[in-house]
């Protein structure tokens, strides 16, 4: 059975945000505007992505 993945990609700066954002966008690996990276589709993951939803673009992927 194949994990889904999201692939998650910073689309806002977090400069000028609130530091626990800013520490949340950093947990996730993403430094650069236009950064993409893949995580495992986790409770923990989704959490994050959530909470910092306004800065990024979030897909499923297989």
């Amino acid at each position: 059975m194949a994990k889904k993945m999201l692939k998650i990609t910073l689309v806002k700066s977090p400069l000028a945000r609130n530091p626990k954002h800013r520490r949340t966008v950093t947990a996730l690996g993403l430094k650069k505007i236009g950064q993409t990276v893949e995580h495992k589709d986790t409770p923990v993951i989704r959490g994050m992505a959530n909470s910092v939803g306004y800065l990024l673009d979030v897909e499923e992927s297989k």
